[in-house]
């Protein structure tokens, strides 16, 4: 399986690329907003693309033909504006979905939000809510499509090393999840097409990832 990810730079998206590295029956292909960003992942052997998702939805497009899937896992940071919240994490994940239509690539896999329902919406914070509202219309974008998706909502995001154990269902108690772990779920994710047309949140727990994913 090819895949595309979106977003590779960020840490989840580095941790991906090495975990695909390893594994025997996934190829990477990661999309990179700027060109000195290559060389960590050519060293890791995966193919490159350079493109902005503020971009139009065609240079995406572009760096998704010819892959099986696309994981979606970029984000404008906690220290930009609502603008660029509204730019990459609702704009460039519905530009992705649209790009994923345009090259015939059907399987989707989203990393949300813990929480991106309305309530979550109303009850979070001035500075949060933008966030949580881009992700809540690019979760329901996604939705709506007839694409093979995954929705992903991890628990608040740490540094730490990853245990390989989670706690995966609709609605798990919130706690963190290290970024390792966030990728080697989606991997587990990608294996498994038990996981198409679901969402589901994730934390630390102590169910080993293949087996939680396995479960849902």
């Amino acid at each position: 399986m090819k895949v595309l990810i979106v977003g590779a730079n960020g840490q989840i998206g580095k941790h991906l690329t090495s975990f695909i590295k390893e594994h025997d029956d996934l190829e990477a292909k990661v999309m990179i907003r700027k060109e000195e960003q290559a060389s960590y992942f050519k060293d890791l052997g995966a193919e490159t693309a350079v493109v902005d998702l503020e971009e139009d939805v065609n240079a995406i497009a572009k760096a998704a033909e010819g892959m099986d899937a696309i994981v979606f896992t970029a984000g404008s940071g906690p220290n930009t504006g609502a603008d660029k919240t509204m730019l990459v994490d609702l704009d460039g994940a519905v530009k992705t979905i649209e790009a994923a239509k345009e090259a015939g690539v059907k399987r989707f896999v989203m990393i949300s939000s813990y929480d991106t329902t309305r309530e979550a919406i109303q009850s979070a914070s001035s500075s949060f809510a933008p966030y949580v509202a881009a992700k809540h219309y690019a979760d329901e974008w996604l939705r709506a499509t007839d694409l093979d998706y995954t929705i992903i909502h991890p628990g608040a995001l740490t540094n730490d090393q990853g245990t390989g154990k989670v706690n995966a269902a609709t609605r798990v108690e919130r706690n963190e999840i290290p970024r390792e772990d966030v990728a080697g779920v989606i991997v587990a994710t990608l294996e498994n097409d038990a996981t198409i047309g679901k969402e589901f949140q994730v934390v630390t727990g102590t169910e080993p990832i293949k087996e939680s994913i396995h479960s849902l």
